[in-house]
């Protein structure tokens, strides 16, 4: 984290996003600042809190990928999740605390995979012994047999060179492993037995008798097995769970979408779940709680929260002045222009012309556009978005997969491997869904 400077977080962004700086600001400013606060002095860090974002701007600009690649960037717990899937307490539905809940799932996952890769070492030469000694049992000869003693052991090393360089994975020979019996656990955890804040999963894992089943299964499976089963000894659980936990607390970045769905007054028409409820249930949670998970306690103090929404119908002055006020920094992020879509399209590490081109390879197919063309696509997607609902960013795939359409499906068959896309073939293709709006709002 220390080497992640708000400049290189930036740089780091913008491998991936066109424009929105000043979006990418505001977010590595308050991931800078998280690592920051780490560096001072326990009475000063707990009264640091998190400078909550707001991200206003139309669909397709950017806002979650943004946050999606921060997270990523970071290594940090990160969820998304939409305000308006949330009810308020009392309906029926999903409450606004499931959503820390689900961030510590996905903690302890990155914590037990970064566990997994630490005892991997320890666990490959255990399970390796464990194989040797199904290839050849360990040796009884008399304690003063010195010679036997090292023919054995010259045998074993043998073996072990073989086992190494794969000369023996098609051998079978039988394993004994340990299986338990299914849980209901699983089944009913969907209905909110988490909330109980115990862990129900491991706690019926060990009630539930166990019995050793013998398999036969090559040399190669059995080391695949073995391995898992050796990992899974050494891992300490309840260190996963304490460390998760606290990586939730203080790393912890949960992504807010369609915010504005929960802003302004209570709907008049049909049954309403009370958006200003939502509001106030959410309200604790931002600023700072303790929320009950089956891996313990949670404190969402330090939780960074980035919130997104259009805000077309609403603005966030609608939402109510406590929620307001956990959401310190607001940016706007910009419609995106026909010269942004270009750069959107050739640009980044993941441009999508890119990613068609190596879809096309694997069928042997080369695939190349021109300049133009790339323009010509750009232009028929920002015009389409200017008629009609602007999707922003979105709406390059649908116009790339109506330009695509036939070589895609013709791809195995052809025999000419070489197709270059020119804005002549664009204008061919979508000539007329661009120019037929009533048509145009159905297929692009």
């Amino acid at each position: 984290m220390k080497g992640l400077t708000p400049r290189r977080i930036v740089a780091e962004l913008d491998r991936y996003i066109i424009g929105q700086d000043d979006a990418k600001r505001a977010v590595a400013i308050a991931l800078r600042n998280r690592w920051r606060r780490q560096q001072l002095d326990p009475d000063m860090r707990d009264e640091v809190a998190p400078k909550n974002i707001i991200m206003i701007g139309p669909t397709g600009v950017g806002k979650t990928e943004i946050a999606r690649r921060l997270s990523n960037l970071t290594g940090a717990p990160f969820i998304k999740v939409e305000a308006s899937k949330y009810t308020e307490v009392g309906y029926v539905g999903r409450d606004v605390e499931s959503m820390i809940r689900d961030l510590v799932g996905v903690a302890v996952n990155l914590v037990r995979e970064e566990e997994r890769d630490r005892v991997r070492p320890k666990a490959e030469a255990v399970s390796e012994e464990r194989v040797l000694d199904l290839l050849l049992p360990a040796h009884e000869a008399p304690p003063a047999d010195k010679e036997a003693e090292e023919q054995h052991a010259r045998t074993r090393e043998r073996i072990r060179e073989k086992l190494i360089k794969g000369e023996l994975d098609e051998r079978v020979i039988e394993v004994a492993t340990e299986e338990r019996g299914t849980s209901f656990v699983d089944v009913i955890s969907s209905q909110g037995v988490e909330q109980l804040g115990f862990d129900f999963q491991d706690a019926f894992e060990k009630m539930m008798p166990s019995r050793t089943v013998t398999r036969k299964m090559k040399v190669s499976d059995a080391r695949k097995l073995l391995l898992e089963q050796e990992i899974d000894r050494l891992l300490e659980k309840d260190k996963i769970h304490r460390d998760a936990v606290e990586r939730t607390e203080n790393t912890g970045i949960v992504f807010l979408d369609e915010l504005d769905k929960i802003a302004g007054p209570p709907s008049k028409e049909g049954p309403d779940v009370s958006r200003e409820g939502v509001q106030r249930d959410l309200l604790p949670i931002v600023e700072g709680s303790n929320v009950m998970t089956r891996y313990g306690m949670v404190r969402t103090d330090h939780i960074l929260f980035i919130a997104a929404g259009a805000f077309h119908m609403t603005k966030p002055s609608d939402l109510i002045p406590e929620l307001q006020g956990r959401f310190p920094i607001r940016v706007e992020l910009k419609d995106l222009s026909s010269e942004d879509f270009v750069r959107i399209l050739t640009e980044p590490k993941n441009a999508l012309v890119k990613q068609y081109a190596a879809l096309l390879k694997t069928e042997g197919i080369t695939l190349t556009f021109t300049d133009d063309a790339v323009h010509e696509i750009a232009d028929v997607s920002a015009s389409v978005n200017r008629r009609m609902q602007n999707i922003g960013a979105r709406r390059l795939y649908t116009v790339l997969e109506k330009v695509l359409d036939d070589i895609s499906f013709t791809a195995p068959d052809v025999s000419e491997k070489r197709v270059k896309i020119t804005a002549e073939y664009v204008r061919e293709k979508v000539k007329d869904i661009a120019e037929d709006e009533d048509l145009s709002r159905y297929i692009l």
